[in-house]
């Protein structure tokens, strides 16, 4: 049975005295306020709350948000007001239970319900990011409960959860829960490939699993001989809906997937993870391009970690990836790390409005497409789609989709650089302007006065910001024309 000191249990760095009052109160409200629902499972519909919190928890949110978590239900469920809420734990705290609340609300069916649920979620996460997570927690536990749900309403809750929840999830750097949402939902979204996958796991996870042990013996010898301070080395086993997709790519030919079980060593500091990758190295022979440093030059989700590929002694190819402890969390919850770590966060430290700074686009965004099936389709390729990261002449990464065009850079600086782009520079030498970039070209746009965007560019542009920037000054151009044979005639 449930009890408040799990919960509070969970918590990492301790709770102050009065959070924790304020949790063990919502844990008895609640349970009071939904004694008697019951679950499709069975279960009390308390257990659901309950388990939402725990989630929350173990993100390392703050108590406000674990209470909210507690509470999300009791607005909607049961015969609590607002007014009676308010009393007892606050306007926050009823602002955020609110928040969830609108976001389950949706009217819609196919395309046009994941359109109304993404434009529901980009308002809640300019608002407040903590009704998201909520929202994310919420979802995880129904999903781990999804076999109690009826057949028809399994698949869309699946699906609705990889096509919407899961990129989302990536794009604040919640990988851990990304991944945890797409695995919780892959046999009900589809039942065929998560068999498929499950037969191969049985095959080869057991031979990784031994392999990557034998490896990280030999690494830890080394580290404690060269006097490393190791936090941790573990592995990762990939997960199985990230797997089904990459074998899409590779013809489901497993032997060309290095990453499916990478080994794992977390350092105190960030001087020790290069250090460590200079050991690794002198040990083992890297793969040429596969040594990829995310701390240096961070992914778009703020996701901070040292990859290499190496050759090992046995013949085999094993992906090892380095990083702190606070990146190690950072890599797993993302955002909602980010709450645990605010108090000892310093000023250099990065500033979450600009780095989430597409959430402010989305939301702009989000009122411009009302037709759902082309909004869907513009944001999986602006905002969902495999990434490619660009360089500016001084270093600055701008992040686009896959097949992006030097157009699409030079709108995604400034609306002016995109409009009179005279010519490019790829790599320090000059390139088509329609030409598509690739991962880790470094850009340089050269600007004419009089150089202007033609139609042609809509066919060469990736990006909603793009095509709408050349779409204006064509009608803008196309009205000027008219009046100035107007002014003539």
């Amino acid at each position: 049975m449930a009890n408040v000191k799990e919960l509070t249990d969970l918590i990492s760095g301790g709770i102050k005295k009065k959070e924790e009052e304020l949790i063990k109160k919502a844990y008895e409200f609640a349970k009071r306020a939904h004694e008697g629902e019951k679950r499709m499972s069975g279960d009390p519909y308390f257990t659901h709350v309950f388990e939402t919190a725990k989630i929350l928890a173990k993100f390392g949110m703050d108590a406000e948000t674990i209470v909210a978590g507690l509470l999300h239900d009791v607005l909607e469920n049961t015969k609590i007001t607002e007014e009676e809420m308010k009393k007892e734990f606050g306007e926050n705290i009823v602002f955020l239970v609110n928040g969830v609340t609108k976001l389950g609300t949706l009217k819609y069916h196919g395309d046009e319900r994941h359109a109304e649920s993404l434009r529901k979620f980009f308002i809640a996460m300019t608002n407040d990011l903590r009704v998201v997570i909520i929202k994310f927690a919420d979802r995880l536990h129904n999903l781990r409960t999804l076999q109690y749900v009826r057949e028809d309403k399994q698949k869309r809750i699946a699906l609705e959860s990889i096509e919407v929840y899961a990129p989302l999830a990536d794009r604040l750097g919640m990988g851990k829960l990304k991944g945890e949402i797409e695995d919780a939902a892959f046999s009900f979204a589809y039942p065929k490939e998560y068999a498929q996958i499950e037969e191969l796991f049985k095959e080869k996870k057991e031979l990784y699993e031994k392999y990557l042990t034998e490896i990280a013996k030999e690494l830890k010898k080394e580290l404690y001989k060269n006097k490393v301070n190791i936090s941790e080395i573990s592995y990762r086993v990939k997960h199985k809906y990230s797997l089904w997709k990459k074998l899409l790519k590779y013809d489901m030919d497993i032997e060309k997937i290095h990453d499916i079980v990478a080994l794992r060593v977390v350092v105190e500091n960030i001087e020790d993870c290069y250090k460590v990758l200079g050991i690794i190295h002198s040990i083992w022979k890297p793969l040429p391009g596969r040594i990829k440093d995310y701390i240096a030059v961070p992914k778009p989700n703020g996701y901070r970690s040292i990859h290499t590929t190496v050759f090992t002694g046995s013949g085999g190819v094993a992906e090892i990836q380095i990083r702190t402890r606070e990146m190690h969390a950072e890599a797993a919850y993302g955002i909602a790390a980010h709450f645990a770590y605010k108090e000892k966060k310093q000023k250099k430290d990065i500033d979450e409005k600009s780095k989430f700074k597409w959430i402010e686009e989305l939301k702009d965004f989000s009122h411009e497409l009302d037709e759902p099936k082309k909004y869907l389709e513009h944001l999986k390729t602006d905002f969902f789609n495999d990434r490619i990261f660009i360089f500016t002449p001084k270093g600055d990464v701008i992040d686009l989709p896959e097949d992006s065009s030097p157009i699409d850079f030079a709108y995604s600086i400034h609306s002016d650089i995109g409009d009179h782009i005279f010519g490019v520079k790829v790599n320090n030498k000059i390139a088509p302007i329609l030409s598509k970039l690739k991962n880790g070209d470094i850009v340089e746009i050269i600007t004419k006065k009089d150089s202007h965007p033609s139609s042609k560019w809509l066919e060469y542009s990736k990006t909603n910001i793009a095509k709408k920037n050349v779409r204006s000054y064509l009608e803008k151009n196309s009205l000027l024309s008219r009046l100035k044979s107007f002014g003539r005639s």
